[in-house]
Protein backbone atom coordinates (compact mmCIF):
# COMPACT_ATOMS: atom_id res chain seq x y z
CA UNK A 1 0.00 0.00 0.00
CA UNK A 2 2.91 1.91 1.02
CA UNK A 3 4.62 1.60 -3.04
CA UNK A 4 1.16 2.44 -4.71
CA UNK A 5 0.96 5.96 -2.43
CA UNK A 6 4.84 6.85 -4.05
CA UNK A 7 3.35 5.90 -7.27
CA UNK A 8 0.52 8.05 -6.71
CA UNK A 9 2.24 10.87 -5.33
CA UNK A 10 5.21 10.74 -8.66
CA UNK A 11 2.45 10.49 -10.97
CA UNK A 12 0.26 13.61 -9.57
CA UNK A 13 4.30 15.36 -9.61
CA UNK A 14 4.57 14.65 -12.86
CA UNK A 15 1.52 15.56 -13.98
CA UNK A 16 1.77 19.18 -12.34
CA UNK A 17 5.20 19.34 -13.53
CA UNK A 18 3.78 18.48 -16.62
CA UNK A 19 1.23 21.06 -16.86
CA UNK A 20 3.01 24.23 -15.68
CA UNK A 21 5.70 23.31 -18.36
CA UNK A 22 2.51 23.76 -20.87
CA UNK A 23 1.40 27.25 -19.30
CA UNK A 24 4.96 28.59 -19.27
CA UNK A 25 6.05 27.57 -23.04
CA UNK A 26 2.12 29.19 -23.56
CA UNK A 27 3.68 32.43 -22.44
CA UNK A 28 6.86 31.83 -23.38
CA UNK A 29 5.72 32.23 -27.24
CA UNK A 30 4.94 35.56 -27.03
CA UNK A 31 7.00 38.21 -28.05
CA UNK A 32 5.92 41.21 -26.13
CA UNK A 33 5.73 42.13 -22.64
CA UNK A 34 2.92 42.85 -20.48
CA UNK A 35 4.12 46.57 -20.68
CA UNK A 36 4.55 46.42 -24.57
CA UNK A 37 0.95 45.75 -24.71
CA UNK A 38 -1.20 49.09 -25.04
CA UNK A 39 -5.03 49.74 -24.04
CA UNK A 40 -7.25 50.97 -26.67
CA UNK A 41 -8.85 53.51 -24.50
CA UNK A 42 -4.88 54.69 -24.17
CA UNK A 43 -4.38 54.83 -27.60
CA UNK A 44 -7.88 56.42 -28.69
CA UNK A 45 -7.01 59.20 -26.03
CA UNK A 46 -3.89 60.16 -28.13
CA UNK A 47 -5.28 59.79 -31.18
CA UNK A 48 -8.07 62.45 -30.01
CA UNK A 49 -5.67 64.82 -28.65
CA UNK A 50 -4.04 66.87 -31.67
CA UNK A 51 -1.03 68.35 -29.56
CA UNK A 52 -0.07 64.40 -28.35
CA UNK A 53 2.86 62.70 -30.15
CA UNK A 54 1.29 60.55 -32.60
CA UNK A 55 2.26 56.73 -32.80
CA UNK A 56 2.65 55.78 -36.10
CA UNK A 57 -0.25 52.93 -36.24
CA UNK A 58 0.46 49.78 -38.51
CA UNK A 59 -2.21 47.15 -38.94
CA UNK A 60 -1.32 43.91 -39.30
CA UNK A 61 -4.34 42.37 -40.10
CA UNK A 62 -7.58 42.15 -42.62
CA UNK A 63 -8.29 45.93 -42.75
CA UNK A 64 -6.93 49.31 -41.47
CA UNK A 65 -9.67 50.60 -39.03
CA UNK A 66 -7.86 53.06 -36.80
CA UNK A 67 -7.69 56.22 -37.50
CA UNK A 68 -4.29 57.31 -39.17
CA UNK A 69 -3.51 53.62 -39.27
CA UNK A 70 -1.10 52.06 -42.33
CA UNK A 71 -2.78 49.22 -43.76
CA UNK A 72 0.11 46.45 -44.32
CA UNK A 73 -2.52 43.37 -44.60
CA UNK A 74 -2.38 40.00 -42.90
CA UNK A 75 1.09 39.86 -41.54
CA UNK A 76 0.78 35.66 -41.42
CA UNK A 77 1.22 36.24 -45.23
CA UNK A 78 4.97 35.95 -45.78
CA UNK A 79 4.05 38.84 -48.28
CA UNK A 80 2.43 41.22 -45.81
CA UNK A 81 5.59 40.76 -43.71
CA UNK A 82 7.93 41.36 -45.99
CA UNK A 83 5.61 44.98 -46.96
CA UNK A 84 5.62 45.51 -43.34
CA UNK A 85 9.28 45.09 -43.11
CA UNK A 86 9.76 47.76 -46.07
CA UNK A 87 7.75 50.24 -44.13
CA UNK A 88 9.93 49.40 -40.59
CA UNK A 89 13.07 49.89 -42.92
CA UNK A 90 12.50 53.51 -43.21
CA UNK A 91 11.73 54.23 -39.57
CA UNK A 92 14.01 55.26 -37.12
CA UNK A 93 14.88 52.68 -34.03
CA UNK A 94 13.11 54.67 -31.45
CA UNK A 95 10.23 55.20 -33.29
CA UNK A 96 7.05 55.37 -31.27
CA UNK A 97 4.91 52.44 -32.93
CA UNK A 98 1.49 50.75 -32.45
CA UNK A 99 0.67 47.40 -34.09
CA UNK A 100 -3.17 45.92 -34.02
CA UNK A 101 -4.64 43.07 -35.82
CA UNK A 102 -8.31 42.55 -34.39
CA UNK A 103 -9.16 39.62 -36.07
CA UNK A 104 -9.88 37.37 -33.35
CA UNK A 105 -7.89 36.80 -29.23
CA UNK A 106 -3.97 36.91 -29.82
CA UNK A 107 -4.11 33.02 -28.48
CA UNK A 108 -5.50 32.34 -32.08
CA UNK A 109 -3.92 34.95 -33.99
CA UNK A 110 -1.87 34.43 -36.95
CA UNK A 111 -0.33 37.96 -37.22
CA UNK A 112 0.58 39.34 -33.70
CA UNK A 113 3.49 37.24 -33.83
CA UNK A 114 5.32 37.27 -36.64
CA UNK A 115 4.77 41.32 -36.74
CA UNK A 116 6.27 41.93 -33.68
CA UNK A 117 8.85 39.24 -33.26
CA UNK A 118 9.95 41.32 -37.12
CA UNK A 119 10.03 44.69 -34.63
CA UNK A 120 12.13 42.70 -32.26
CA UNK A 121 14.56 41.47 -34.77
CA UNK A 122 14.83 45.00 -36.48
CA UNK A 123 15.88 46.79 -33.03
CA UNK A 124 12.76 48.58 -32.43
CA UNK A 125 12.50 50.07 -29.04
CA UNK A 126 9.28 52.02 -28.55
CA UNK A 127 6.73 49.08 -29.81
CA UNK A 128 3.73 48.54 -28.28
CA UNK A 129 0.57 46.10 -29.49
CA UNK A 130 -2.51 47.19 -28.84
CA UNK A 131 -4.77 45.00 -26.42
CA UNK A 132 -7.80 43.93 -28.84
CA UNK A 133 -8.95 41.24 -26.17
CA UNK A 134 -11.96 40.07 -28.23
CA UNK A 135 -11.40 42.05 -31.42
CA UNK A 136 -11.11 44.92 -33.56
CA UNK A 137 -15.37 45.42 -33.37
CA UNK A 138 -15.79 44.44 -29.92
CA UNK A 139 -12.86 46.63 -28.62
CA UNK A 140 -12.32 49.15 -31.09
CA UNK A 141 -15.33 50.50 -33.66
CA UNK A 142 -18.24 49.40 -30.47
CA UNK A 143 -16.72 51.73 -27.81
CA UNK A 144 -16.42 54.37 -30.52
CA UNK A 145 -13.14 55.13 -31.16
CA UNK A 146 -11.76 56.84 -33.87
CA UNK A 147 -11.51 55.13 -37.30
CA UNK A 148 -10.04 56.07 -40.24
CA UNK A 149 -12.64 57.68 -42.81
Amino acid sequence: MNIMKRIAAIVTFAVITLLLQSCSAQTDKNPWTQQQLMKPADLAAVLNNPDAKQPIVFSIGPQAVIKNSTDIGPTGRSSNLDKFQAQLSKLPKDANIVIYCGCCPFSRCPNVRPAFNLLNEMGFKNQKLLNLAQNIKVDWIDKGYPLNQ
